[in-house]
């Protein structure tokens, strides 16, 4: 696959990762932009990208980038949060204890050292899952974080809950992400961030006008880049 290169003393692939989940995190949505030295098709790229990949490793959708930056568009996330052997009652009112509250601050081991911050304002919705789980006892949370400085994560979100309520954790909880994009600010959902450049494909195939029906790299002659 061409992929462009940036120029300098130290060249590297034009590969700009937007939004990537916190170690030892599971996600469904990660998104990345390679910028190519040639035009490619779309399925060709997913395809090339796919088999590279080990197992587990899945390039599930491949568009042509339009204007802007990808990670403009990655403005709040989804995630699951599975609890195993926490009852989803107690759950519930620790969720409730925790939304009842303006401000819960948390603290953090930065590469600065231990940061303290406020993870409750980042949370645009908190519940409990009605999904049943193929263990014993597990209260499942869903949780949709506004992205931001300093970044909230869903760790975060936990300890902030376990800050208000007591809650019997008795192993690791298992943290899923599973969608990134826009944010809905009415239903305070995410949306696609990908779908505005479909479109505009979809409109430059059937010969149709569109504000986002053109695209282009920088230093590098017709190269799109492929989120």
């Amino acid at each position: 696959m061409p992929v462009a290169f940036s120029h300098g003393f130290s060249p590297h692939p034009k590969i700009s990762y937007a939004g990537a989940a916190p170690t030892g995190a599971a996600s469904e949505a990660e998104y990345l932009e390679i910028s190519l030295t040639q035009e490619r098709d779309a399925d060709q790229v997913r395809a090339a990208l796919d088999e590279a990949l080990p197992p587990g490793l899945d390039v599930l959708e491949v568009v042509v980038a339009g204007p802007g930056s990808l990670a403009d568009r990655l403005e709040a996330s989804e995630w699951r949060i599975a609890l195993p052997g926490v009852d989803p009652e107690q759950a519930a009112r620790a969720v409730e204890a925790f939304l009842e509250r303006e401000e819960i601050l948390v603290e953090r081991m930065t590469k600065r050292g231990l940061r303290s911050f406020d993870c409750r304002s980042a949370v645009l919705r908190l519940a409990v899952g009605s999904e049943t789980v193929p263990v014993g006892t597990c209260a499942i949370l869903q949780v949709v974080l506004r992205h931001g400085t300093p970044a909230v994560r869903p760790d975060d979100v936990l300890a902030g809950v376990l800050e208000v309520a007591a809650l019997p954790v008795t192993g690791p909880a298992l943290l899923t992400r599973l969608a990134q994009g826009p944010l809905i600010a009415a239903t305070g959902t995410v949306d696609d961030p990908l779908a505005r450049d479909r479109d505009a494909t979809q409109a430059t195939a059937t010969g149709q006008a569109g504000p986002h029906q053109t695209h282009s790299a920088e230093g590098d002659a017709a190269a799109p880049s492929e989120p």
